[in-house]
């Protein structure tokens, strides 16, 4: 994406807008760390810095993995099977807290979105805030989790990559996303239901941010959220997707194996230059090289390719035609978008007949072609639209939000 600015009398200056943003903030952690996000072998390495005797380690770690990840306690008053010393102790150093609901939005369609505010050690910095989507559909629900605070790229057609990059989360405040999901939905192992069936299935880590350039948290957050002792969302269930940071798809692969998506959007590298300014540091080709080559590809974990209808720009037949051609030989289906319009905007969504064509043309080529429900757009919560907007709210606002989600 381009932008010009002119002077009097002089030429325009045309100024390329920067591949990747620079992080302004690094993470304080709190005086007194959760113990959210950490692997086993960390937990019980902090076990030991408190003085507990390495023979009983293992089992303390087993202990406390159990309650946070299957029980959802959010404190170690409510570890009942921990000695009373133990929990003191515990108490005494760490926490098991998630970030806080500082808002939560419920869409006519029954989408909930909420603003997140992060803990940090940092007495004098800006509280950190990030956005999280819940989709309730029929047969699953999935939960769309951020990566960064902001957004590394710049891509033109989405709302969050018009953000500044404040900074990465950490596996805690990843994971803790979903912890928080299943707070508020009553999701944990002890849920009271006639079918006794989890609400949030499915994770797609699509929200703010480029998961590949905050690769090791993302990496450790989804190892914990597929664990079969804790959370245990499988990973199948578990999609990862890419601006295209070529060099770290095939170590998503092979670290964490989950499902792969790419935000494509365009098929010819002059618009996707324009799209996905990343394009100019990973070509088209270049990245769907290290798609055929990503671990585990099969028509049975196929890779999804995201494609958002842009009116005019890259929904003509001739589109669908090369895009047929680029994906020949790699296990694929296409998502197509609709385009969720935000403030400030200056795309529009393909007509629906175009899209309708469009996702004909590439079913008959032997692709799946599903378009995309929007969910969520009343509250910005849509594909493409997170930007933390409840930031703009007048303090009155917000405290109300807040109030609103304190009660349920």
């Amino acid at each position: 994406m381009t932008a010009v600015s002119t002077e009097t009398n002089s030429t325009p200056i045309v100024s390329v807008a920067p591949l990747e943003k620079v992080p302004l903030e690094s993470y304080v952690p709190p005086a007194k760390p959760s113990l959210i996000g950490l692997s086993r072998a960390e937990i019980a390495a902090r076990l030991g810095e408190i003085g507990v005797a390495s023979a009983q380690r293992k089992m303390r770690t087993q202990q406390l993995w159990h309650w946070m990840y299957v029980r959802g306690a959010k404190t170690f008053a409510e570890m009942t099977n921990v000695s009373k010393d133990m929990r003191a102790e515990l108490e005494q150093h760490f926490t098991v807290d998630r970030p806080e609901v500082v808002a939560e939005q419920i869409s006519n369609d029954g989408t909930r979105k909420w603003l997140l505010r992060l803990p940090s050690g940092d007495a004098f910095q800006k509280a950190h805030e990030v956005e999280c989507v819940y989709i309730p559909e029929t047969d699953r629900g999935t939960l769309c989790v951020s990566s960064q605070v902001g957004c590394t790229l710049n891509c033109s057609f989405c709302h969050t990559g018009t953000q500044r990059l404040v900074r990465n989360l950490t596996a805690g405040e990843i994971v803790g996303q979903i912890m928080v999901a299943r707070d508020r939905l009553n999701d944990w192992a002890d849920r009271e239901t006639p079918t006794g069936s989890r609400l949030v299935t499915n994770v797609v880590m699509m929200g703010m941010g480029e998961p590949l350039y905050n690769f090791d948290a993302v990496r450790d957050a989804l190892l914990i959220v597929a664990d079969n002792e804790g959370i245990g969302i499988s990973r199948r269930r578990i999609t990862l997707s890419t601006s295209g940071v070529v060099p770290n798809i095939i170590r998503t692969g092979d670290e964490i194996g989950v499902m792969l998506a790419i935000s494509l959007h365009a098929v010819r590298d002059e618009l996707r230059n324009e799209l996905v300014p990343l394009n100019r540091k990973y070509p088209i080709a270049e990245l769907l090289q290290a798609c055929r080559d990503y671990p585990g590809s099969s028509n049975a974990r196929r890779i999804t390719f995201e494609y958002v209808m842009l009116k005019g720009v890259n929904d003509s037949m001739d589109d669908a035609k090369l895009l047929v051609k680029l994906l020949k030989g790699i296990p694929a289906k296409i998502n197509l978008i609709p385009f969720n319009p935000w403030p400030g905007t200056r795309y529009e969504c393909s007509d629906w007949e175009q899209i309708e064509k469009f996702s004909e043309y590439i079913f008959n080529a032997g692709y799946s072609s599903p378009v995309r429900t929007p969910r969520g757009r009343d509250i910005l919560a849509a594909c493409g639209q997170l930007k933390s907007e409840t930031e703009k709210l007048s303090a009155r606002e917000r405290q109300a939000l807040r109030a609103m989600a304190m009660t349920d």
